[in-house]
Formats: structure tokens, sequence, C-alpha cells
């Protein structure tokens, strides 16, 4: 039988536990109530009394451990203020995260495509994310990256946005494989991807109104249908609270 393995266990013993070390304070960004954190509709899941807080992972402390203070070097050497003065590393279950200010976007991917101490060849696609609850960075761009080079390496680049202001730089010029990645984000959240080649609608009619899978799209109102069977809307469905 095999077992699922974590981030951390293919790093010598002294690196695993750095890793651990650098996590930083998680910070409470919300409230969940119940056990979904429904806002509207109801609780049918039976768990309506139940709070717990929403913690993200906070800034990490160096040594970050592993390869992840090379990767932190080398992208400080290649791009200076762009680095020091827009990104903060997060540490987070032996993963890496840079989170980077979107006017440095582009510096940043392009150091760890270009410099030879980073080489990460591939972006593995980006994904969006909503936050509704996050004032000002609402929307959240997640871009995911490997080096083939450096022995398959792998770090996050996460970019933030407002609902107001839904702007990220696209990437397409640099990674061109992340131009269907981007259609879908904007197709499904509404991040807009400035310099994009064709940002359009990618999985939804190019009439579709809204972006599904925001938090704040609604739910039900469109009946869908098997083979003449229809299933109700999830907002006239029956509810077990």
């Amino acid at each position: 039988m095999t077992h699922p393995t974590h981030p951390t266990d293919d790093l010598p013993a002294e690196q695993s536990e750095d890793v651990a070390r650098a996590a930083g304070e998680p910070v409470v960004v919300g409230r969940r109530v119940g056990m979904f954190g429904p806002s509207s509709g109801g609780d049918t899941s039976g768990y309506g009394g139940l709070q717990r807080d929403i913690l993200f992972p906070g800034a990490a402390d160096r040594p970050y451990g592993g390869y992840f203070d090379e990767v932190a070097d080398a992208l400080e050497r290649a791009t200076g203020p762009a680095y020091t003065e827009g990104v903060t590393v997060v540490i987070d279950r032996g993963e890496m995260t840079l989170h980077v200010e979107r006017e440095h976007l582009l510096t940043i991917v392009s150091a760890l495509r270009d410099e030879p101490d980073l080489r990460f060849e591939l972006c593995l696609g980006v994904n969006g994310v909503h936050y509704p609850q996050l004032t000002g960075a609402e929307l959240h761009a997640v871009f995911n990256f490997l080096s083939i080079t450096n022995g398959g390496r792998r770090v996050r680049v996460e970019v933030s946005c407002s609902d107001e202001d839904p702007h990220v730089p696209s990437i397409v010029p640099i990674y061109p494989a992340n131009d269907w990645h981007e259609r879908e984000t904007w197709d499904m959240f509404g991040i807009v991807f400035d310099g994009h080649p064709a940002l359009t609608r990618i999985l939804m009619p190019d009439d579709w109104p809204g972006h599904p899978q925001r938090k704040d799209y609604p739910l039900g109102g469109i009946p869908v249908e098997y083979k003449g069977a229809t299933i109700p809307a999830p907002d006239t469905r029956r509810s077990y609270s």
C-alpha cells in the first residue's frame, strides 16, 4: 500500500524542519458560521451554531528552508526593488507562495522563466479565487510554475485586484500556453488580463451575464434539463433546516 506524501517529505530532515518553522502566524480574515458559511438561504447542514475563524497563512520569516531561500535570493538579485518592495513570501504546508503586487507581476515571472538559477520553464496555468470579505482585494489570480532544469522545483505566484478594478497583467507574452487558462479565469471570475491577445469567453456563451464561479453569483434560477427531465434550481429545492 502506498501512502500520500507531504511536500516536505522529499527534503532532508533539517530542511524539512526549517520549512515548518518558517510558516508565519495565521491571519484572521473573517468568520464562518455553519458548516459551509452560507450568508443567505438558510443552513441545511445541521451545523448552524458552528462558528470558526477563517485563517490565511501569514508572511514567513527567513530562513524559509529547502530550496525556497535559493529561489528568493535569485529573484531578489534579478529584480531588485520589484522583489523587495512588491513581494510577500508565504510558506505553508511545505509550499512557497509569492504574493506579488500586480505592477511587478511581469518582472517577477520574466525572472522566473529566464534566470539560470531559477528556470521555471512551465506555467501550469492560472486559477481564479473570489474572497468577497477581502475589501480591495476580492479577486485573486494564482499561477503555478514548475522548473524542469532545477529538478522539479515548484513555486506559486498570487496576485490580487479589487472588484472595482479587476485588472491583472496577462503573462501570455511570457508564457504563451497560459492563453486559454486566462480566458477561463476571465470567464468564470471576471478578472481582466490586460494585454491578452483575445480575452473572450471560453466556457460560457459570449452573451452570458456575469461570472459563474464568483461567490456572489446567484444560485438557481436557471433550469437544467436532461433529455426532457428538469432538475429544480437550488433555490427552489426543499430545505431541511
